[in-house]
Formats: structure tokens, C-alpha cells, sequence
């Protein structure tokens, strides 16, 4: 299930905009392909991210990925039920196991997201 509300990277990331905000979250994808989720570094609430670069990281029992920013700008809010419950990622990942939320800098960088299509087909190639 990909929510059609939400742009989408190639990388497996999802972002829900309210404005100027986003919020940010890996896909049931990426969760699935990473199994049992047992910690994730979030970026730190004040922090700056750009977009496509590295900013936390998400560790499972068969992997360590990185998580990437979908777009540029502040942190301004971190999901920290995370830290004692990095499984909720794993049961909700479009819901209670959201990770951060970026105030863009640059809302145009949007555009060079996919939408929920263009990500499904994407994850079925």
C-alpha cells in the first residue's frame, strides 16, 4: 500500500507536506526489505538536512541503510518513540512510525519527487 497523499524518493522515503513543513518516513517497502527494525538515528531537532543526503540511519536484523532527506531545510520536530521503539516503523510506517519533520528551505525541490504511481512502479520494476 503506497498512500497517494505523499511523494516518494528512490531511496524509500516518504514526505507528507503541510505547508512548508515535511514529515518524513521510510515506505512499507523499505521496512519490509529491511525486516525487524531494531534502532534508527534520527537527525537532531534543529539541525539542518540536505536534500539527498544521508541524515540518519536505519539499523534491522539483515541490514544497516541509510536514511536520506527527501528535501533541504531545518528539523524541527523528531518522532523520539523511536529510540525506545524502533518496531513501530516496522507496524506503521506511514503512521506512528514517522521519523522527523523538515521546515523546507526550498519547497520547489518537491517537484523532483515521484508521486505514488511513479514510486509503485518504481518498487515493481
Amino acid at each position: 500500500m503506497v498512500p497517494e497523499d505523499r511523494l516518494y524518493t528512490k531511496e524509500h522515503e516518504w514526505i507528507s507536506i503541510d505547508g512548508k513543513k515535511a514529515k518524513v518516513g521510510v515506505t512499507d517497502h523499505a521496512e519490509e526489505q529491511l525486516g525487524d527494525i531494531v534502532y534508527i538515528e534520527l537527525p537532531k531537532k534543529g539541525g539542518n538536512v540536505k536534500q539527498m543526503t544521508p541524515c540518519g540511519v536505519i539499523e534491522s536484523v539483515k541490514a544497516v541503510s541509510e536514511i536520506y532527506a527527501p528535501v533541504s531545510g531545518t528539523v524541527i520536530e523528531v518522532n523520539s518513540t523511536l529510540n525506545d521503539h524502533p518496531e513501530k516503523v516496522n507496524q506503521d510506517p506511514y503512521g506512528e512510525g514517522w521519523m522527523f519533520v523538515v521546515e523546507m528551505s526550498n519547497p520547489s525541490e518537491v517537484s523532483s519527487l515521484l508521486k505514488a504511481p511513479d514510486y509503485l512502479g518504481l518498487v515493481k520494476a
